[in-house]
């Protein structure tokens, strides 16, 4: 069952104010200041206490596009998990840590905004030059989640290995484009389930990029939280193909992977998102769900 709701008028008066006329968000520095700010609202508990301590790697490498929020992500999980003790965060972009011994020690891999570039787009190719050696911490990442570990991919994270039909496979999709930034309305296709209980039965909304999807994600292999709407009124967009009126575009989602969890969240392009509390405890209950403390539905749709 997919909920709609009608968006509060005086809501988008609110988010469009905070943007530009062209609904671009400017970007900002990550400073101390803000980062008060957001623990002043994150919340103080997880949603559910965690079975055991939880280890959590958050990779901020980017090759490609360079998102302006990708300090702002990282630090804003590691807020989340340091305030309700949901987890403990190590920041780092060592590829040491896909190495099959060492990529053990963690409970959760996320993926930060992770952009690849080039004609391979192969995140660790771009680093080592090396594909044999890149796919094989590509094979670590996959089994390591597939042994019952999760892994939660943050808007441009998807585009890490973006040619890999594997990796696409496990996460659900891969990137396909966007239109330019406007208000994006996040729908909850489930008030009711545990992970977007943090909104309280009403919509996101902000100001975003628009991600359409590729690849695994016309298989509908995963649980969608948040269905993607967009203003009529909106800029218009000259590149969706013929035949891809239809396809429902979701913009967040939880799906098994063997014995793992995987979380993928596209907001958000511009940290001005995370200042909304009900987006914070939404990514805190997605990833107490791909730590493995989160029990809820994660049936992937059997019908496109």
């Amino acid at each position: 069952m997919y909920l709609k709701y009608s968006i509060p008028s005086v809501l988008i008066v609110l988010i469009a104010a905070t943007c530009h006329a062209s609904a671009k968000c400017p970007p900002f520095k990550a400073t101390s200041e803000w980062f008060a700010k957001i623990e002043s609202i994150a919340p103080a508990q997880p949603l559910v206490v965690p079975k055991e301590p939880r280890k959590v790697l958050i990779l901020s490498l980017m090759t490609g596009y360079k998102h302006w929020c990708n300090p702002h992500t990282a630090g804003i999980l590691k807020i989340l998990g340091d305030k309700s003790g949901a987890y403990e965060v190590v920041l780092s972009n060592e590829l040491a840590n896909f190495e099959a011994d060492t990529i053990q020690q963690y409970d959760v891999i996320v993926l930060n905004n992770t952009c690849s570039q080039g004609a391979k787009r192969h995140l660790f190719y771009d680093i080592l030059q090396d594909m044999d050696k890149a796919l094989v911490l590509e094979n670590n990442l996959i089994n390591h989640i597939a042994n019952g570990n999760g892994l939660a991919v943050f808007h441009g994270g998807i585009v890490a290995f973006n040619k890999s039909k594997q990796f696409s496979k496990m996460l659900g999709g891969s990137f396909h484009y966007h239109p330019q930034q406007q208000i994006v309305t996040g729908r909850l296709v489930d008030e009711t389930h545990p992970i977007t209980s943090a909104f309280d039965g009403k919509p996101l909304v902000h100001c975003d990029e628009p991600y359409y999807f590729k690849n695994a994600y016309l298989d509908y292999n995963f649980r969608p939280l948040l269905e993607m709407q967009l203003a009529p009124d909106g800029p218009a967009d000259k590149r969706i193909k013929p035949g891809e009126e239809s396809i429902k575009r979701y913009i967040s989602w939880i799906k098994p992977h063997g014995k793992g969890r995987v979380f993928y969240c596209s907001p958000s392009h511009n940290a001005q998102s995370f200042e909304q509390p009900e987006l914070l405890q939404f990514i805190l209950n997605g990833m107490q769900y791909v730590a493995g403390d989160l029990n809820c539905n994660d049936t992937p749709l059997t019908e496109k």
